[in-house]
């Protein structure tokens, strides 16, 4: 049986991942660096790629060993070109490309981010195309209309910060720990998400893009006006009120943003299912209403398991063989983009 290695690395976790001919995730294995970037509350682009230099091989031997193949049992590489941060992803790039040349094996370069649209198909195979596709990180809020896996246009995109990163940049302000979302996710069930209502952003032009600044300044005007200061090293389980309050009414009004805009794409582009992936997919409170929300408008909906939903080698390994991708091997000449261009969807 042929096996595809998938390799990771567009921002600051090194993960590889080993699927079998037919499709099946053998090993997933990701190496973080929340350790190594949480003293300066975000992802420092030089430590990212530095440490991706320490964790690349030995993350790939565990992938094989838990996967219990050999190397040379693989068929393929597939690995992350972008978009992403330049010197992580040519840690990547490099290292699939030696390791394909080593075993006389083709390699492939996948885009980041359509492997994150593609990754609910990897437990839910029957989701139906045309779909309308949330990407939502700490790097990506966009919408995309995918007809097929592998023509995907952009319907809206992020003017400023991303979903994650509003939420990480609270976090940090609140003295809470690297990452926040996580955090702000597990900690808002404590406060009451109507207390604080925060203005729902808006584009003057009509446009379906997303905007995250504006709410990041209100929750900092709210603590500045009100005299609020958080500690300086709190304890999670007994922060004041007002800190339970304030997580809860921001991830509330970053979610009733994201779906606002997916509903109403939906509406207009009509799709047959609504997917949604990346890290901020995790999100509890973001999950269930997404699913309510195709529920409501009668329309299937498909996420991954939270393993799928962060930086992962399965998706990239997932997306080759499951599209075209199979058929078109990259080359050496392969490298990396640090951003890309994406075709606008036309309205209906």
């Amino acid at each position: 049986m042929s096996y595809i290695l998938g390799l990771e690395s567009s921002c600051d976790d090194t993960s590889a991942a080993v699927l079998d001919g037919e499709g099946r995730v053998m090993s997933n294995v990701l190496a973080s660096q929340d350790a190594v970037h949480a003293p300066y509350g975000g992802v420092v682009p030089e430590l990212a790629s530095r440490q991706h230099l320490r964790n690349m091989a030995g993350t790939v031997r565990s992938a094989l060993l838990k996967a219990n193949i050999d190397k040379k049992d693989l068929s393929a590489v597939a690995v992350t070109v972008g978009p992403g941060l330049l010197g992580s992803l040519l840690v990547g790039v490099s290292y699939a490309k030696a390791f394909a040349w080593g075993l006389s094996i083709p390699v492939y370069g996948i885009n980041h981010v359509q492997a994150h649209l593609r990754s609910p198909w990897i437990e839910k195979p029957d989701l139906p195309y045309p779909s309308l596709g949330l990407a939502v990180s700490g790097g990506h809020s966009h919408l995309f209309l995918c007809s097929s896996p592998e023509h995907v246009t952009m319907v809206a995109r992020t003017r400023d910060d991303a979903a994650g990163e509003a939420l990480d940049k609270l976090a940090k302000r609140l003295n809470l720990p690297y990452p926040g979302g996580p955090v702000i996710d597990r900690l808002s069930s404590r406060g009451d998400s109507r207390a604080i209502p925060f203005t729902m952003p808006r584009m003057a032009s009509g446009s379906l893009d997303y905007s995250f600044s504006g709410l990041k300044t209100a929750a900092l005007h709210y603590m500045i006006s009100n005299g609020l200061e958080p500690a300086s090293r709190p304890d999670l389980d007994a922060l004041p009120q007002w800190e339970y309050d304030l997580l809860a009414s921001f991830q509330k009004r970053v979610v009733d943003h994201l779906l606002q805009r997916l509903k109403k794409a939906a509406l207009l582009y009509r799709p047959a299912s609504l997917v949604m992936a990346g890290g901020v997919a995790c999100n509890s409170v973001l999950r269930a209403r997404f699913t309510t929300l195709g529920e409501d408008l009668g329309i299937l909906t498909g996420f991954p398991s939270p393993c799928f939903c962060s930086d992962n080698g399965a998706m990239i390994a997932f997306y080759t063989h499951s599209t075209a991708a199979c058929a078109r091997p990259s080359g050496l000449e392969l490298d990396a983009f640090p951003t890309v261009r994406w075709e606008q969807a036309v309205a209906p």
